[in-house]
């Protein structure tokens, strides 16, 4: 047991490890609770409903999947194998995680209540990091958040490209194309209008 944390936090962190292992589908919160040993009225306690948990898992991974982004870049790599680097991670994590993702981002889409966090998240809690390596990659600030918003747009994109396709290397090969694109538009000063 890890000090310091709460109940809540080893709930969501044992159901993390779970959905990675075993996938979301439409397990019910009952079959959620036994399989990582509570009952379903303390996720409920936590977490409101089923789909209050799944956004919490949700909301969990991307906050690691930014950590994780700032990690590997203030490693020093260069920049195209830091974005070489984070792009293999974050294949890992999506081929775990990524039905989930999109199926909740859908529900934010949708309006439904249990993902009302994850609408004002899901974009606005990746941009001021993307839109920051935009900036230490040389991109002019006036132009640092809309290159982070095609970033961003186009990974989730290539990603959605992998979980329908499965074609891991032709979508790594788009993935660096992605990375060079942005790269030479921030050592050429920006797209200019």
């Amino acid at each position: 047991m890890t000090p310091g944390v709460g109940p809540r936090e080893r709930l969501l962190d044992a159901t993390i490890i779970h959905f990675g292992h075993h996938g979301v589908g439409d397990t019910s919160l009952r079959a959620i609770a036994t399989a990582v040993g509570t009952s379903h009225r303390m996720l409920i306690y936590h977490f409101g409903s089923r789909e209050g948990l799944l956004a919490e898992v949700t909301r969990e991974v991307e906050a690691r999947q930014r950590a994780l982004m700032t990690a590997t870049y203030d490693a020093g790599l260069p920049p195209r194998e830091a974005a070489a680097t984070y792009w293999e991670q974050t294949v890992e994590a999506t081929l775990r995680y990524g039905p989930l993702f999109f199926e909740l981002a859908a529900h934010a889409m949708q309006g439904k209540a249990h993902a009302a966090v994850l609408r004002e998240e899901l974009i606005a809690a990746w941009l001021p990091s993307v839109t920051a390596l935009c900036l230490e990659l040389g991109v002019p600030e006036a132009e640092a958040e809309t290159h982070a918003r095609l970033a961003l747009g186009a990974a989730r994109g290539l990603l959605v490209d992998l979980l329908v396709t499965g074609q891991r290397a032709e979508v790594a090969l788009a993935a660096d194309l992605l990375t060079r694109l942005l790269m030479l538009s921030a050592e050429t000063g920006g797209v200019q209008r």
